[in-house]
């Protein structure tokens, strides 16, 4: 295979190969532990066209944080106003090549909204979050954001990577068109769900607010001349009513673990805003990650 990840609209011997997970029912509930994997929805539509301005954190102010001049891979070049647009590898791709944000994340709700131009394609493109210690460069096409315990990435292909475990979260993006990636880090529940073009997809990771380690915004990418603009950039203040939420919750698992400590209407109604009962995604068997990863071609750019 080649050593340069290079757009899949130029001629190539070889033929294109992709999966979509299957479709499943939201029946159960699967318990996160500290930066586990939890459970999430399937996206039924891309769109085409970017959806209105969407925010999750309507009472927040606005957080004009971008991203780190230092802290970044050699491929990666910020540009436009307060360097808020990645573009990734400016010439061509060899490897994997990411960005980390200046602002720190935990202890409070904080939203971020990416604009993605229409170059999506190659092995990974990756938004999420990690500690300092995540790796931001590698002479390697891989799913750098999640390989290990100091990341929780989602990639392009629908799937949620920690501790370098892939779970099958939403459908995989299509490919050449433009899309828009929310992200919503809960630091008083825990929790980080993602958002694609205005629609939910669910939470992604739990047991976030047990990490002692600062976390920040990441996204990276193997693909050449991808582009990512961060617009939206929310935080909201967090009150006592939520930070005692977030302390029962741990408790309560499920709305019928809840409904049994027979709680005013009012009480109950708020408390069950944080119940997810979904059930538990489906590891990426061998087989399914090779046809993922089929995106290399054999021609140079």
């Amino acid at each position: 295979m080649s050593d340069v990840e290079v757009d899949p609209l130029q001629p190539h011997p070889l033929p294109i190969a992709a999966i979509a997970p299957r479709r499943r029912r939201p029946t159960g509930r699967r318990g996160g532990g500290a930066g586990g994997l939890s459970s999430g929805s399937l996206d039924a539509t891309s769109s085409t066209s970017p959806p209105p301005s969407f925010c999750p954190l309507p009472n927040g102010v606005e957080d004009n944080w971008t991203w780190s001049k230092r802290h970044r891979s050699k491929e990666v070049v910020l540009r436009g106003p307060n360097s808020r647009t990645v573009h990734f590898h400016p010439n061509w791709s060899k490897g994997t090549a990411g960005v980390q944000g200046k602002r720190s994340l935990n202890n409070g709700r904080h939203y971020w909204e990416l604009h993605v131009s229409q170059r999506v394609f190659g092995t990974s493109i990756m938004f999420g979050i990690g500690t300092k210690s995540a790796r931001l460069h590698a002479n390697a096409f891989r799913n750098m954001l999640g390989e290990n315990e100091h990341g929780w990435g989602l990639s392009h292909k629908g799937v949620l990577w920690h501790e370098g475990v892939a779970l099958l979260y939403t459908k995989r993006f299509r490919e050449n068109q433009p899309t828009q990636i929310g992200v919503l880090f809960d630091g008083i529940e825990g929790t980080l769900t993602f958002y694609k073009d205005g629609k939910c997809l669910g939470v992604a990771f739990r047991g976030l607010d047990q990490i002692d380690e600062p976390l920040y915004p990441i996204v990276c990418s193997t693909a050449a001349k991808t582009e990512m603009t961060l617009k939206c950039t929310r935080r909201e203040f967090v009150n006592l009513q939520d930070r005692c939420r977030a302390v029962i919750m741990r408790r309560v698992r499920s709305a019928a673990q809840l409904e049994k400590l027979k709680l005013p209407l009012p009480i109950a109604d708020y408390l069950s805003e944080v119940i997810d009962e979904k059930k538990p995604l489906r590891q990426v068997d061998p087989l399914e990650m090779c046809i993922m990863n089929y995106d290399l071609y054999e021609v140079r750019e």
